[in-house]
């Protein structure tokens, strides 16, 4: 378990900026407020939940239904999805990172008002159980007028390893079949609905049924433009050369238990992303940073 709340806010609280508070089922949380933006931050998972810049609507989309809960993954924000992203038979899906607690190192207010939290997570045994490599990983939040994400890895043991990861961000839109995403034309992509049968990407990615995809061999800026709220969402990236699109859909909705009826309206994944054939291998002593920035165009 992390530190207490008084002892969170007493060593790392920042007075009419960040401050430590039980969320929604208890899950401890910091709460950022300035005049540049909103935004909320679980320590479990070190899953952003909530970002608002100021004058915006919201930009992160979490389900109505999302599960809060020790150990249960929450539906929606920014899931960590670490050290491997997608399904493995008998472990965990998308790793277990975004179910961990994860210890708060630091925090800091810049001169312009952006807020830092820097989160991390070491290995147990726990993790030892699931992947049994020694690591160290740190996410540090910038939030103000954009969002800024790095995922830092650390080989800390004595072998290499070899993972995939994902910043597996959800965001709000007004109508997802008015929404395109821009910026992967002449991708090649997998298609989970498909099973993963490989396909180039003409024009725009836009929604009529579900979709799940891995854009290949892809360093480029994504652009959301969500057209019925009259607003362009810019999604840029380093250390990734996947991207995944996803939406589910009305039926596979259905068969999701944490999302409530028709949501898949309002949401769309763009996901920042080292998966599919873009694997990371770190020697010991090695480090990777994964990143993104997100901001209103």
């Amino acid at each position: 378990m992390t530190d207490s709340l008084d002892v969170l806010n007493r060593r790392f609280g920042l007075k009419q900026a960040l401050q430590f508070t039980l969320g929604k089922g208890g899950l401890p949380v910091a709460e950022v407020l300035t005049p540049l933006g909103n935004g909320c931050i679980a320590l479990q998972g070190a899953q952003v939940l909530d970002w608002q810049p100021v004058g915006q609507l919201p930009v992160i989309w979490v389900s109505k239904a999302a599960q809060y809960a020790a150990g249960k993954a929450v539906r929606g924000g920014v899931p960590v999805c670490w050290p491997w992203f997608g399904a493995r038979e008998g472990l965990p899906a998308h790793g277990f990172a975004r179910t961990c607690m994860w210890q708060v190192r630091g925090t800091s207010q810049r001169v312009s008002g952006e807020v830092v939290l820097r989160l991390g997570l070491t290995d147990n045994v726990t993790t030892r159980a699931l992947w049994d490599f020694a690591f160290d990983l740190e996410l540090a939040v910038t939030m103000g007028t954009s969002l800024s994400l790095v995922l830092t890895t650390r080989n800390t043991g004595h072998q290499a390893f070899t993972l995939t990861q994902a910043l597996h961000t959800y965001f709000c839109v007004n109508d997802i079949t008015q929404t395109q995403i821009q910026g992967l034309d002449n991708c090649n992509y997998l298609d989970k609905v498909q099973n993963f049968a490989r396909h180039q990407q003409t024009g725009a990615v836009t929604f009529t049924d579900e979709t799940d995809r891995v854009y290949i061999d892809t360093t480029s800026d994504c652009l959301i433009d969500d057209r019925a709220a009259q607003r362009r969402v810019r999604v840029a990236k380093s250390g990734s050369t996947s991207t995944v699109v996803w939406n589910p859909w009305s039926e596979r909705e259905r068969a999701l238990a944490d999302m409530t009826a028709g949501a898949y309206k309002t949401m769309v994944c763009v996901e920042t992303c080292n998966t599919g054939p873009d694997q990371i291998s770190l020697l010991p002593a090695g480090l990777h940073s994964l990143g993104a920035i997100i901001s209103v165009a």
